[in-house]
C-alpha cells in the first residue's frame, strides 16, 4: 500500500513539475512577445471621389444613408450604408434618390462624409 501511495505521490509531484516549467516557459514566451516592435501603421490613403444614390437622410442627427460604388481609400466595395456628414449644411436641398459624388474617411472611428454635393 506504501508503495502505491509513494508512486502516485511520486507521479503527482513530476506531473505538477512540468506543468510549472511550462508554465514559466509560456510566460516567457508571452513577454517577449509582448515587447517585440510592432509594425508601423500603414499611412491613410487620400479620400478619393465616390458615386451614391441617397437613400435616408437625418437633418437632425446630421447623417446620410447612402448607396454607393467602391471607395478606395477605404478598402470598401459597393454597399448601403450610413455616413456621418462632416458639415451638416450639405445635406440642406438633398432629397431622396439624388445622386451624389462626396469623399470619405473614418474619422474617430466613424465613416463620415467630408464633402458631399449632388451630380446635376
Amino acid at each position: 500500500m506504501k508503495t502505491i501511495v509513494a508512486s502516485i505521490a511520486l507521479t503527482l509531484g513530476l506531473s505538477l513539475q512540468a506543468q510549472a516549467q511550462s508554465h514559466d516557459a509560456h510566460s516567457a514566451h508571452t513577454t517577449v512577445a509582448q515587447s517585440a516592435p510592432t509594425a508601423p501603421a500603414s499611412p491613410a490613403k487620400a479620400p478619393t471621389l465616390a458615386q451614391a444614390e441617397v437613400r435616408r437622410i437625418d437633418l437632425a442627427a446630421g447623417k446620410v444613408t447612402l448607396k454607393h460604388g467602391e471607395i478606395p481609400n477605404l478598402d470598401m466595395p459597393p454597399m448601403t450604408m450610413v455616413f456621418v456628414v462632416k458639415d451638416p449644411n450639405q445635406l440642406k436641398g438633398l432629397k431622396v434618390g439624388d445622386r451624389v459624388q462626396f469623399t470619405a474617411e473614418q474619422l474617430n472611428g466613424a465613416y463620415t462624409a467630408t464633402s458631399l454635393e449632388p451630380i446635376r
